[in-house]
């Protein structure tokens, strides 16, 4: 057991990150300052990854429904687990968003850390920049690092797996965008704790993906699926889509794979471990 690790959160990530680390994890609800660091000085690590978070129940909508729950998860909560770990100077991992940005696709490039975030049209993206400003500014003094994932896609079935999503919805929108491939994020997340990294890195695959290039994978697999592509327009939800910028990760000697380079590995994986389960 790795008892230098503390994760919060029993979430999709979480319980990725848990047994990957065999480290502890705690889902205990904190509600205070308080319980944040009574649940510090149980397991005294040396390294606490925020992995809590509120994305609605079904999709960010969801956030717009329960915003006391959303704002208190996505907000409060990063800035107490900050404080309570700069107090016992340990390190601090939260892990955020890249759903924080308007883009442009006829005329942004791939957008970087330092942009100040600009989507304020979902109270979920809201509520993930609220705290993002003050552990950046804390990181400059403070031993704290603040991870960008967006959308993840994993090799193995989840209800919070891009993938289990496209297969469920049929209707898809052909824009790419920005994914973080959980096994890649893992690689990203050891060589930043190994070289102490601080502050806000996008920890996503190079590139942008559109959806028919994993689900035309998936149909050489499951050749009876089908889909189909409609406007974004028709989705009548408020979105973010948008690719992020991977520039300040390769310059710590990570390279991040092109997103296009792990769809085969990725569905091949996910398909045995579904057959498996089921």
């Amino acid at each position: 057991m790795n008892n230098r690790i503390l994760i919060l959160g029993k979430g999709f990530i979480g319980s990725r990150l848990k047994a990957v680390f065999n480290c502890n994890l705690s889902g205990k609800k904190i509600n205070s300052f308080k319980d944040a660091e009574k649940e510090i000085k149980k397991y005294n690590p040396k390294v606490l990854i925020n992995c809590i978070g509120h994305t609605g129940k079904n999709n960010v909508d969801g956030c717009e429904i329960d915003k006391d729950k959303t704002l208190f998860s996505n907000s409060f909560l990063p800035v107490i687990l900050a404080e309570a770990a700069l107090r016992r100077r340990i390190k601090l991992i939260h892990i955020s968003s890249g759903c924080i940005y308007h883009f442009n696709y006829f005329k942004d490039k791939p957008i970087k850390e330092e942009k100040t975030p600009d989507f304020f049209d979902l109270f979920y993206s809201r509520s993930k920049m609220y705290p993002e400003k003050a552990l950046e500014l804390l990181a400059g003094k403070f031993d704290i690092l603040i991870l960008r994932i967006r959308i993840p896609l994993d090799n193995r079935p989840h209800p919070k797996n891009i993938l289990n999503k496209l297969i469920s919805y049929k209707k898809i929108i052909d824009i790419p965008n920005s994914l973080t491939y959980i096994p890649d994020f893992i690689k990203a997340l050891k060589h930043l704790m190994k070289i102490n990294a601080k502050g806000v890195y996008n920890v996503v695959n190079k590139g942008g993906l559109r959806y028919p290039e994993l689900l035309d994978v998936y149909k050489k697999y499951v050749p009876g699926f089908k889909y189909r592509v409609i406007d974004c327009r028709e989705l009548n939800m408020i979105r973010t889509n948008l690719v992020l910028s991977t520039r300040k990760l390769e310059k710590t000697g990570f390279k991040p794979r092109k997103i296009q380079d792990i769809l085969e590995e990725c569905v091949a994986e996910y398909v045995t471990q579904k057959i498996s389960v089921s």
